[in-house]
């Protein structure tokens, strides 16, 4: 996915080859619109063929550690439009995102700060639109999108506050608070998240794990240290 646009979408990856292709799919509005340059795809090590998926589909593949911190900071050094937006794997990016994100870069202002997309999940049950109400909260209230929401900014920006840390964990709030409440812009739009983890271990359980683990961080502990409890 290489074209002359103003917008490189980062995506670090991992055992990603099953949900890759939609997360991928959703971009090509990008393309189509002239906004997208390049999608560039960075495997931590994957044993399922996500390299091969990713580059199937025309995205630049590179490698790293397994380290999400390490692997988004690799997928900006090579990125070369004007702006960056760093996304998950399992994340679907919903219909009309291309036109949100022209109209962002379009306001000068918007080159010192970034954006974020309303987070939704895909499970129809009522606790997945209760996690929903509390991510808005988060974000409204706190300043706090996380990295499934996607987050986009200028590239000479990124590089401005120091890029994203080594890190295994928090790597995504670490960049977010460097950035401050004040600069961060809501978009219209939505991505769609994966809920197979809060199915996987109970919506309960994983909220509170998350919860747990950002107030460990935010009483200093190193995430180091805080990803096994995440895992």
């Amino acid at each position: 996915m290489r074209s002359t646009g103003p917008l490189s979408v980062v995506i670090p990856a991992l055992d990603a080859a099953a949900v890759l292709p939609r997360c991928l799919a959703a971009l090509e509005e990008g393309r189509r619109s002239g906004l997208l340059r390049e999608v560039v795809v960075v495997d931590g090590g994957s044993r399922d063929g996500t390299r091969h998926t990713a580059a199937s589909l025309g995205a630049h593949v590179i490698e790293t550690a397994k380290c999400r911190g390490t692997q988004l900071k690799a997928g900006a050094a090579t990125a070369r439009g004007d702006w960056v937006l760093f996304l998950h794997a399992d994340t679907i990016l919903a219909p009309g995102w291309s036109r949100q994100v022209g109209a962002f870069l379009d306001q000068a202002h918007n080159s010192a700060g970034a954006a974020y997309f309303r987070l939704l999940l895909d499970d129809a049950r009522w606790p997945a639109r209760v996690i929903e109400r509390g991510v808005a909260w988060r974000c409204r209230w706190l300043g706090l999108p996380y990295g499934d929401q996607g987050l986009l900014l200028a590239a000479e920006f990124y590089r401005s506050l120091g890029g994203f840390r080594d890190l295994p964990l928090m790597e995504d709030v670490e960049l977010v608070r460097r950035i401050g409440r004040r600069r961060l812009t809501a978009l219209g739009a939505t991505a769609t998240t994966s809920a197979t983890r809060y199915r996987r271990d109970g919506y309960a359980r994983r909220v509170l794990r998350n919860f747990c683990c950002l107030a460990l961080y935010c009483l200093g502990v190193p995430p180091r240290l805080i990803v096994s409890l995440y895992a």
